[in-house]
């Protein structure tokens, strides 16, 4: 906002029927001419349906737009209002945007775990050219939504006790609303028609431009408005169908996803190798079920070295991303991953140690590619 650029704040408001029923509040009416209403909300098939309004409140210019749809809420909905305001509103009032700010809440057609919603959104990215940056508010805080009490509470305060008889009505109350601080609404309806059940492919959402913050990637993010450049450089493996890379062990020791100096690290290492050794021995002894016939060192390797299984249950325990996806990182398989995570965890906990979790979440090899080529040295305190 000090720079000039948009920001604004997104939500569905809740679904209304539309006909003659009751709704809650008072209004003032001649004596002996009450509006007569139906008691019980159900919703009529041949009648004039159901209304959805989805709202965008600037938060610089205290405005705010709701597009009342009549169909189904859904992310191209959402965006669709997200359109109609920029083409209407946004674009004129910031006419030297490159950015926009949305905050949204954490569910519904535009939450975090919605994948059309991201992939729209790198749609509206592609045609206004602005880099679109998303910050949900985490589950349960959706109040502190701007939206929520700087237009939605207005707009219920404006058409309470009145009969939402049809959408002019609706669109027209919502139009209505004012305050003394001086916010204006506007609002239009929208009769388009928006599909469910529309599957987003893990391929889909790899080829996005999106760029996921390293605070809870997962929650803030920026889709930028060029496509993801796979000519120069290296490609990523998964565009032709081939194995993710394996990263190199000694980049998955940065502090930034150990949550630990590298000093600290090694001393972790050197604290549980001993101890690991002898459950390796311990367990191929059960294996063979006597003494060792061939010399210490011979037959097959271990997939992981001491050190890797030290790291992957730090990675682990620090969440930063699911089982599969550090199987990937040190190039084996799940089942091998989560017997080292079973045998370090126990040692750690002996030792002392509490490996905290981090606010860092990574989907694809890539995400951590990525994050790691944007990390800077930072000081980490010990995670002991």
């Amino acid at each position: 906002m000090g720079a000039g650029q948009p920001v604004i704040s997104v939500l569905a408001k809740k679904k209304e029927l539309v006909g003659d029923h009751k709704n809650a509040g008072r209004q003032w009416r001649p004596t002996g001419e009450p509006v007569l209403a139906k008691t019980h909300v159900f919703l009529d098939r041949q009648g004039p349906g159901k209304a959805i309004p989805y709202g965008i409140y600037d938060i610089a210019a205290n405005t705010g737009w709701v597009s009342v749809g009549t169909d189904h809420d859904t992310a191209a909905f959402a965006v669709a209002s997200i359109r109609r305001w920029w083409q209407a509103r946004g674009r004129h009032d910031c006419p030297a945007a490159t950015r926009l700010l949305i905050t949204a809440d954490a569910g519904g057609s535009n939450g975090y775990r919605t994948r059309a919603w991201k992939t729209e959104l790198a749609a509206l990215a592609a045609e206004t050219g602005l880099a679109i940056t998303v910050c949900h508010m985490p589950p349960g805080t959706s109040k502190w939504n701007k939206i929520e009490h700087r237009l939605f509470s207005h707009i219920s305060m404006n058409w309470r006790g009145r009969p939402l008889t049809s959408h002019d009505v609706i669109v027209n109350s919502i139009a209505a609303t004012t305050t003394r601080t001086g916010l204006t609404v506007h609002a239009e309806l929208d009769p388009g028609i928006y599909d469910t059940g529309i599957r987003v492919t893990d391929g889909d959402i790899d080829a996005l431009p999106i760029h996921r913050h390293r605070f809870h990637g997962d929650w803030n993010y920026t889709l930028h408005p060029q496509p993801r450049d796979t000519t120069n450089g290296a490609k990523d493996s998964r565009s032709v169908g081939g194995p993710s890379p394996r990263l190199c062990t000694e980049s998955l020791r940065n502090p930034d996803l150990t949550g630990m100096p590298e000093p600290a690290m090694n001393e972790l290492v050197y604290q549980l190798a001993q101890k690991l050794h002898e459950l390796r021995e311990q367990g191929r002894l059960r294996q063979r079920g006597g003494e060792r016939i061939r010399a210490q060192g011979a037959g097959a390797k271990d997939k992981l070295t001491t050190a890797d299984r030290v790291l992957a249950t730090v990675l682990y325990l620090r969440k930063l991303g699911t089982r599969d996806l550090l199987a990937q990182l040190f190039g084996v398989n799940g089942s091998t991953l989560t017997k080292a995570v079973r045998q370090v965890q126990p040692l750690l906990a002996e030792h002392g140690y509490t490996i905290p979790p981090s606010t860092a979440r990574f989907r694809t090899p890539a995400d951590v590619t990525a994050f790691l080529a944007n990390s800077s040295p930072t000081e980490i305190k010990p995670a002991c």
